[in-house]
């Protein structure tokens, strides 16, 4: 792929009372990426939290951007970001959290709809479309009767938690394959079984 410019949004919700939220692994992802890059975040005008940098020298440029607004209302500041820089749905790809997928399971995916999770709904509106990539990081169902949105809201538990850099790791790993090899091969190597 050629050095063109990619913008990767993590979703969640600002302030340290929910930093450690389910909800909030896509931000975890993001961060992720920026210790990788060398980057720290810096509040832009696009109401988002922006790091810039490179996977490697000569490599595309990544935009990182989490949204200062809450979860439900991510649409205006993402479509801020790819419209200040220029950067077209197809190469905007939107880490967030699945309850329809298990714990430490990683699946990407082009358009589509939102499957109920309200932060991809609200990109989708401000974007205009769903023709934008996704990087959904299961967070298993909630157990019995618990109300979904409770459950996205609390901490992983512990258990989880020491798994947790893995996963945070792999999602990592899965959008610089997007960036450097095409969905197509990134989905080969991120869905295929493990050994």
């Amino acid at each position: 792929m050629d050095g063109s410019t990619w913008l990767v949004a993590g979703l969640g919700n600002p302030g340290p009372g929910y930093a450690g939220n389910r909800h909030n692994v896509g931000a975890m992802v993001l961060d992720e990426l920026a210790g990788r890059l060398g980057v720290r975040f810096s509040r832009h005008r696009t109401t988002t939290m922006l790091a810039e940098g490179r996977v490697r020298p000569g490599g595309p440029k990544l935009i990182l951007a989490r949204p200062l607004s809450y979860m439900n209302t991510s649409g205006g500041p993402v479509s801020s970001v790819a419209a200040y820089f220029g950067i077209p749905p197809e190469r905007t790809i939107v880490i967030h959290d699945d309850i329809d997928l298990p714990f430490e399971t990683i699946k990407l995916k082009a358009d589509g709809g939102h499957g109920g999770q309200n932060g991809v709904r609200d990109i989708i509106k401000a974007l205009g479309t769903a023709e934008f990539l996704r990087v959904r990081v299961g967070v298993g169902r909630p157990p019995g009767r618990q109300e979904a949105a409770d459950y996205v809201l609390r901490d992983f538990p512990a258990t989880e938690r020491a798994r947790l850099p893995f996963v945070l790791s792999d999602a990592a790993d899965a959008v610089e394959l997007i960036v450097d090899e095409g969905l197509l091969a990134a989905q080969q190597r991120v869905h295929a079984p493990r050994a």
